[in-house]
């Protein structure tokens, strides 16, 4: 049997996933739904596995063949609950390793430098690395957690329509805009939301910021209170880093930077690769120490 490894990158939004040779060369990627194992991990489940065939699939292979790859997977919810176990006993992978998706987003970034990366999606999440130690801060969910994260900013948002169809602060262009994608029916609104999980209400961050830079005063507030709970955190992770070296990742870094404060904007780095290469890279890592393969 030919050795794949498998690193896939499982967020609230969509899940990601590359299937490789045991030297980390990727032969092909492959994209499916939502895997957030805290918010559903059965649907978590049927997204990673998906995403793992599309790879297969991509580099020419079996699809069948993923129930012998090694797989490294980093995903939202984690951090929380027995959900981790739940979902590595369902994977069909051979072998199954799984730890957060902050782990393979900071690999990604900088490698086995020290320094802190944030991840601004769907919802948010701090690591820092120093003397190989890694330290987390966030990533404990929506409906507790994941302050500043763009599920986080598009419920602020509807709650913010809310307001103004009744009255109670006054309408800007961004509440007119979300008003009107529910035809001007508050009890769309309404129901949207019930029914929705946290990367439906994601979808309208992006509205929002594109609002706050056009001058919008309720987009601004919306803004500007998502980028205050970045910057508190930010200052705690970089305490705990201590290198002058921070990387924004997910959907919404390119959005925030010119929020937040100017001592984190002037560490700011590009990252050396994406999340999804640091599960291909933390996969390749594992085998070797597994088999004792060469490097």
């Amino acid at each position: 049997m030919t050795n794949y490894i498998l690193g896939i990158d499982g967020g609230g939004t969509s899940c990601r996933a590359a299937v490789a040779r045991p030297d980390g060369i990727i032969l092909g990627r492959g994209k499916s739904g939502a895997a957030n194992i805290l918010t559903d991990p059965n649907n978590a489940i049927i997204s990673i596995t998906e995403a793992a065939k599309a790879a297969y699939r991509d580099a020419g292979l079996d699809e069948a063949a993923v129930d012998g790859a090694s797989a490294f997977l980093g995903l939202a919810g984690t951090n929380v609950g027995d959900l981790t176990r739940y979902v590595h006993d369902r994977l069909p992978f051979r072998h199954t390793d799984i730890d957060s998706d902050g782990l393979i987003a900071l690999q990604g970034a900088i490698g086995d430098l020290d320094g802190a990366v944030a991840i601004l999606g769907t919802g948010s999440i701090y690591m820092g690395r120093k003397e190989n130690a890694v330290r987390y801060i966030g990533g404990w969910g929506f409906t507790v957690g994941d302050l500043g994260g763009g599920a986080r900013l598009g419920h602020a948002l509807l709650q913010e329509a809310l307001l103004a169809h009744d009255g109670v602060h006054p309408r800007s262009p961004v509440t007119e805009a979300v008003l009107e994608d529910f035809k001007h029916d508050p009890r769309g609104i309404v129901e949207f939301a019930r029914l929705s999980k946290p990367g439906d209400f994601g979808r309208f961050a992006p509205l929002v910021f594109n609002h706050a830079k056009e001058g919008d005063p309720q987009a601004i507030a919306i803004v500007k209170t998502g980028a205050a709970a970045v910057n508190e955190s930010l200052d705690a992770i970089m305490a705990l880093a201590g290198a002058p070296r921070l990387c924004l990742l997910g959907g919404l870094a390119p959005l925030y930077p010119q929020w937040l404060s100017e001592h984190h904007r002037k560490i700011l780095v590009e990252a050396e690769a994406d999340a999804l290469t640091g599960a291909v890279a933390l996969a390749a890592k594992g085998f070797r120490e597994r088999t004792g393969a060469a490097a």
